[in-house]
């Protein structure tokens, strides 16, 4: 009898405990299973065909945008011809190399206003405004209004077009160049207007006078890319609904560069002059944007107040407070559901900026390191492929129709934290070669970038009147 209640109390612990391990190791099974990405590994390649997006928070004050290397873009001739993705990625590094330089020489003059008078002078232009970005929209410019392919630019501020007669030089466009000769609404500024001698502050260069008292303006970008041509007020409309007289513009005679099949630039920046500002009797200060899920879908680009009720909201870095950027406080990353041991300082020394133009996020180097090395362990079990330009973690998923890849997000001032989309999270090259969409700045000192691939199906809401910038989770497919 001892020993049959031996035998029963033996069995009873041991069904009670093999019952709480299947119960434990469920729990973490399904803790691993939502932090993880599960995909078939098509929906990261590109399409040839164009699939606008059903899922655009769009409003009566939105534009459709599409990105320009895709099938929703067809430059006239330029069937065929989009960039390589290493051309991609070097453009990019121009970007960001000119973007550490302009926030390196604010720095310096800052430094310098605190250095006795004369002791250190700035270089004659050391403000050049960084290259253009990748997505597109269409607006109306004129009387009557000729609609025209911008890029859309948040680190930016002058909004310009090619005009003809194109006195230098004129690239090849979607459209037909814009001719003021035939606008009623269109007027060259003075050089002798306080309009003009804001033109500094936003390019970077001293404006221009021509011969006939014309102000002139000269904009040179991070990839050599340049526009120079007459400053003036023009009717630029964005719907049938927002019709702006007066809008100040840039009409570009010599334009050369990586702006293929686009018209222009639509400057987003936080310089006077920039678009938000020009129309702020209207919205306020506040636009939103969601970047589609692939060059082969659509987003939007929603001018005005409404706001979703998802959207969280983080104060604008006061690090970047008088420059064209939006400044963020980034305070950490995760992977796979676990937050990476880099401490706030990593982030806030250097400061981080959000950016539309920008391809790959940029991180220090020490975050970097251990944000790869994060995903490494957790990819372990797929072949890697040969790097990529600045993309160094890549895998071969060509043996693969399925696809698990750890989740990563975001965390940033005010507790908000973003999760960043899958297909923000690797780039495709071929289904041999997907890399991971991150990089490393090569100096701690750098300012790290929120770039446009990390921003995919996002809400991104630009608040400008009250200083914040807020995300909410799907904003476009």
């Amino acid at each position: 009898m001892a020993f049959l209640k031996i035998f029963l109390f033996a069995y009873l612990f041991c069904k009670c405990f093999c019952y709480a391990l299947e119960a434990r190791v469920t729990t973490e099974s399904q803790h691993e299973l939502q932090h993880l990405h599960t995909i078939q590994l098509s929906s990261l390649l590109p399409s040839s065909v164009c699939k606008p997006s059903t899922k655009a928070n769009e409003s009566d004050s939105s534009l459709k945008v599409v990105h320009r290397h895709g099938p929703c873009f067809k430059p006239n001739g330029e069937k065929g011809k989009w960039p390589s993705h290493t051309e991609i990625l070097l453009q990019d590094q121009s970007r960001v190399n000119s973007i550490h330089s302009k926030l390196s020489a604010k720095t310096s003059a800052r430094l310098d206003k605190m250095k006795e008078k004369g002791a250190a002078t700035l270089p004659a232009i050391h403000g050049s405004v960084v290259g253009s970005g990748n997505y597109i929209v269409t607006v109306g410019i004129g009387t009557p209004k000729r609609k025209l392919s911008l890029i859309f630019d948040t680190g930016s501020d002058l909004t310009w077009t090619q005009c003809k007669p194109c006195v230098g030089f004129c690239y090849q466009q979607k459209e037909k160049i814009f001719d003021p000769k035939r606008s009623k609404s269109y007027r060259n500024v003075s050089c002798s207007s306080t309009v003009c001698s804001s033109l500094e502050s936003a390019t970077g260069n001293i404006p221009g006078c021509a011969s006939n008292k014309t102000c002139v303006y000269g904009i040179q970008y991070g990839d050599s890319s340049f526009s120079v041509g007459f400053f003036a007020k023009e009717t630029l409309t964005l719907t049938s609904k927002d019709v702006f007289p007066k809008f100040l513009l840039g009409c570009g005679q010599n334009n050369r560069g990586l702006f293929r099949g686009a018209a222009g630039l639509l400057g987003l920046g936080r310089n006077k002059i920039s678009l938000v500002y020009q129309t702020a009797s209207k919205y306020k200060k506040r636009f939103s944007y969601c970047l589609p899920s692939s060059s082969s879908s659509t987003g939007h680009l929603t001018f005005g107040p409404g706001i979703k009720k998802s959207v969280k909201f983080t104060p604008l870095s006061s690090a970047f407070q008088g420059s064209s950027f939006y400044g963020l406080d980034m305070t950490g990353i995760s992977v796979g559901g676990e937050k990476l041991p880099i401490a706030t300082t990593v982030f806030s020394t250097p400061g981080t900026i959000i950016d539309s133009g920008t391809v790959i996020t940029r991180l220090s180097p020490h975050a970097y390191t251990v944000l790869k090395t994060a995903f490494r362990q957790l990819m372990s079990k797929y072949p890697t492929a040969p790097a990529v330009s600045i993309l160094d973690t890549c895998y071969d998923f060509s043996e693969h129709e399925t696809i698990t890849i750890p989740k990563i997000s975001f965390f940033f001032n005010g507790g908000v934290e973003v999760d960043v989309d899958v297909t923000g999270i690797m780039f495709p090259i071929r289904a041999s070669q997907v890399c991971l969409a991150f990089a490393g700045n090569s100096d701690p000192s750098d300012v790290g970038i929120f770039g446009n691939v990390q921003q995919h199906t996002l809400e991104v809401v630009y608040d400008v009147a009250h200083g914040q910038v807020g995300f909410a989770a799907g904003g476009c497919s």
